[in-house]
């Protein structure tokens, strides 16, 4: 099969890496690409929202399987173009795609579905959401209503630090479009995970628990992030439970969605929450695999993922069983000095030569100097940094010892993923 995976970051790196090793690839694309994944693919020079120019280049280059990662081309509606053009695509319609690019749309598909999440509230005009903030007190939690690439989101501790962030999205615009619209959610105290699922339109097959850390800083501290790391499995969830959440929570939203004539294709990620009491409610969802998620979670698939995904899109998910590694998988996610503000690109990057078999270096923000062969960085979040560890200490501690062969003017990372200091 020729199959073209669409994005150019950590996530689309590790899919590339997984699908490279299905026997069912012939060839391999990947659109834009980055330097780690011309190592394993032909990199195509197509941004991922140009739709109409990806979906030409796939029918003259005869494309068996389109994957998605990112969710701003599912957004901009490639699966249905590809559709129109008769192309097999892995990844949600655009009208599915506003699970994640519309957090009040998600909302209101919760309720309806009866899916258990933190009652919220949604605005357009400053003064009445600044109002309701000062009703309610604070914490409480503030989302820009569109995509923001996991920056529109504001845990507030104190009335102020919500009214700032109302600010930020409805009076200064910083989110643009996406923060038109606010949230003004719940609080709720606990743990979160994340829960995926491979959906092919009617069967839903659940990934194992991954839990990222979406704090800037160690101690769940600075501003929420795209993620600075992962672990799987993690003690907020076991993978047991993954069954009774897919009846849960995929199952309901589907029939939702049915219900609205749209039908779900992709895969979908259900952040959780775990409150003391042990009771978990769906924080937001999104349309795709998490990252940094994804960077823990192929290393521990067994199954080959062209096979599970060549069935999803042909309606056969019921016939597959996932495979899965008993080890543990950690990554560490290394970042720009000033992330997730405005970073300096054009950084040069060393020690990315790896020779381990259970230790990975995935890009993310990452591109080719002048000279066309120094990599240097491009972006918040440069590199993610994975291993695989018979306990996830054991994960981690690879994971941190190969991270400090690497070094880039402004490197930062956290030395507290997976509860330790490293």
């Amino acid at each position: 099969m020729k199959v073209l995976v669409v994005g150019g970051g950590g996530r689309e790196h590790a899919i590339v890496w997984k699908l490279r090793q299905s026997p069912k690839v012939t060839e391999l694309f990947c659109a834009p690409g980055n330097p780690g994944t011309a190592q394993l693919a032909t990199n195509v020079d197509i941004g991922v929202t140009n739709t109409g120019a990806l979906a030409v280049w796939a029918v003259q280059n005869k494309i068996d399987l389109t994957v998605v990662g990112p969710e701003a081309p599912l957004a901009a509606g490639l699966a249905d173009v590809f559709a129109q053009h008769g192309l097999r695509i892995f990844g949600p319609s655009q009208a599915a795609a506003q699970l994640e690019a519309s957090k009040s749309f998600a909302k209101e598909v919760m309720q309806k579905a009866g899916v258990p999440t933190p009652r919220a509230e949604l605005f357009e005009e400053f003064e009445a959401a600044k109002r309701y903030v000062e009703e309610q007190g604070a914490p409480v939690v503030i989302k820009a209503d569109g995509l923001a690439a996991g920056k529109g989101v504001t845990v507030a501790m104190t009335v102020d630090e919500a009214i700032a962030a109302l600010k930020e999205c409805l009076l200064d615009e910083r989110f643009g479009s996406s923060g038109k619209k606010v949230v003004v959610e719940e609080f709720i105290k606990g743990r979160e995970a994340s829960v995926m699922a491979i959906i092919d339109g009617t069967t839903v097959l659940p990934l194992v628990v991954s839990q990222d850390y979406k704090r800037l800083n160690d101690g769940d501290q600075g501003p929420n992030t795209g993620g600075m790391g992962a672990i799987s499995p993690t003690d907020v969830l076991a993978d047991e439970q993954v069954e009774g959440l897919a009846a849960e929570i995929f199952i309901p939203v589907l029939k939702e969605l049915w219900s609205r004539d749209i039908r779900y294709v992709g895969f979908l990620y259900a952040g959780v929450i775990v409150d003391e009491e042990g009771v978990a409610r769906v924080l937001e969802f999104n349309c795709r695999l998490g990252d940094p998620e994804t960077q823990v979670l192929l290393p521990r698939l067994q199954s080959d993922l062209c096979e599970v995904l060549d069935a999803a899109v042909s309606g056969k998910l019921s016939s597959i069983e996932l495979s899965w590694k008993s080890e543990a998988a950690a990554c560490v996610v290394l970042s720009s000095r000033g992330y997730p503000g405005e970073v300096d690109d054009g950084k040069p990057i060393t020690g990315l030569e790896s020779t381990e078999n259970d230790v990975f270096v995935f890009h993310a923000g990452t591109t080719l100097a002048e000279d066309g062969q120094t990599v240097v960085s491009k972006g918040g979040r440069v590199l993610t940094v994975a291993a695989l560890g018979e306990t996830r200490n054991r994960a981690l501690g690879k994971a941190y010892a190969r991270l400090e062969k690497i070094s880039f003017d402004g490197m930062h990372c956290r030395r507290d993923i997976g509860g330790g200091a490293w």
